[in-house]
């Protein structure tokens, strides 16, 4: 047996029960498992596709494991161990349904009793015998689509009533594919042209995107390890995150505050389109996120960032009125627009969570906005799709504050490819539109009088 294949096997089974157990995001506990493990490029890539299939994909396996399971109480580590190995068997082309077979009762010998052993070998020997149901049987459109897409009901229904059955499936669908890595050059260090290039001496596959003019996409490897990434040429950042600059329509030496800024992607790249000039002030809740901000400024040769911890709704008491030029709010949503990077999100978040949090938007909109000096940008963002924390906390903001209007030059200085997007002051980006994350971005501007 391939011990170190076998390790796989059981880290992506830690991996699950962690992620279930202490509702830990799956990327970076996968992050910290390929270090401690020390796997090659190989098994790196291996267990990322088990631990991320098997996520992305759970509702789908269990409806095929559910006519097989006749007990009534399974350990929930059995579970993980079946869908992992559903998992191989159904997607994974390159791996012998009985080699998957044969490591899983392995494993399960180790981590239970000859019984367990057994059962794992029963069950999977039937299925192997007798194939899977067909997905065809589930007759309720809505309900098929929730589980050979494995979205809860909650969340296909939401998003079927907001943007139609097509736009839903597009979107359910490219939720379970694997994103590519993207990376925005910093151009106060390099051009990216010349960046393009050193990452392909290092051996890289890259292109440029066609969306945002300063930005790559890697079809080969892991940017975080290059050199180019340590000397602080680039950070790694999705295309639709990097839009938001360009929606607060930086110039040179202005004051502008970024209020939930870790781990400062939109800081730093706020701080570059100022060409060492002018301050950006971020804001963060947790000491360790502020750090993070911090260490990434410094890696990129950035001085003129700033960071506080803060709770954003108390900004009012440590700053002056109307003493920012531009405010960004990339506020705590649920995320739903980035499923593709954190799977677990789906099976965590609940539909009353959407009305919590936009009260938390409203109450960070409601705080800042007298910081904000007349003739003054105020761009809103979130990485979700739900119109509860995007188009309603905008409009509910606007009503209540006469002074702001939608921004009428917000289009025009959008990169061209995301302009067909946008209506009014408001860009909802979909994960099928250009591959990215899901992102809404609406800019408003203070009127001077």
């Amino acid at each position: 047996m391939n011990k170190k294949h076998k390790n796989v096997r059981e880290t992506a089974l830690e991996l699950l029960e962690s992620v279930e157990k202490n509702q830990s995001y799956s990327n970076l506990l996968l992050n910290a498992a390929i270090k401690k493990n020390q796997f090659n490029s190989r098994d790196a890539a291996l267990l990322t596709e088990i631990t991320y299939g098997t996520l992305q994909r759970r509702m789908t396996l269990d409806f095929f494991l559910k006519p097989f399971l006749k007990r009534e109480k399974i350990n929930n580590w059995v579970l993980h161990l079946l869908r992992i190995t559903l998992y191989q068997m159904i997607y994974l082309n390159k791996i012998p349904e009985r080699a998957a077979i044969y490591e899983a009762v392995e494993i399960a010998k180790k981590r239970g009793h000859k019984g367990i052993a057994s059962f794992v070998n029963g069950v999977l020997r039937s299925i192997q015998r007798e194939g899977v149901p067909t997905l065809k049987s589930i007759e309720d459109p809505i309900e098929r689509l929730s589980i050979e897409t494995s979205h809860p009901r909650w969340i296909v229904e939401r998003w079927v009533e907001q943007y139609g059955f097509l736009k839903t499936k597009e979107m359910c669908e490219i939720n379970l594919t694997a994103p590519l890595q993207t990376a925005r050059v910093n151009i106060t260090k390099v051009s990216r042209q010349k960046c393009i290039q050193l990452l392909e001496e290092e051996g890289y596959q890259i292109e440029k995107s066609p969306i945002i003019p300063e930005a790559i996409k890697c079809l080969k490897g892991n940017l975080a390890h290059s050199e180019v990434f340590y000397k602080g040429l680039i950070t790694i950042q999705d295309e639709s995150s990097m839009l938001v600059s360009y929606a607060l329509n930086i110039e040179q030496d202005e004051m502008i505050l970024d209020a939930c800024a870790a781990p400062g992607g939109k800081s730093t790249h706020i701080a570059e389109k100022l060409n060492a000039t002018g301050m950006v002030i971020s804001l963060d809740l947790h000491e360790h996120k502020v750090k993070l901000i911090s260490d990434n400024a410094k890696r990129l040769g950035l001085t003129n960032i700033e960071t506080k911890v803060l709770d954003s709704r108390k900004a009012a008491d440590y700053f002056p009125k109307e003493s920012f030029d531009r405010i960004l709010l990339d506020a705590p949503c649920s995320g739903l627009g980035v499923l593709r990077r954190k799977p677990d999100i789906k099976y965590t978040k609940k539909e009353q969570d959407l009305t919590r949090l936009q009260k938390v938007q409203l109450e960070l909109m409601d705080a800042l906005a007298p910081l904000l000096k007349p003739g003054g940008l105020f761009v809103y963002s979130t990485c979700t799709v739900a119109k509860e924390e995007n188009d309603q906390v905008v409009d509910i903001f606007l009503k209540g504050h006469s002074h702001f209007e939608f921004d009428p030059q917000f289009k025009m200085r959008m990169p061209s490819a995301v302009r067909p997007f946008i209506h009014g002051g408001k860009l909802q980006v979909f994960p099928q539109d250009f591959g990215s994350d899901g992102f809404f971005i609406a800019c408003i501007k203070k009127r001077v009088s």
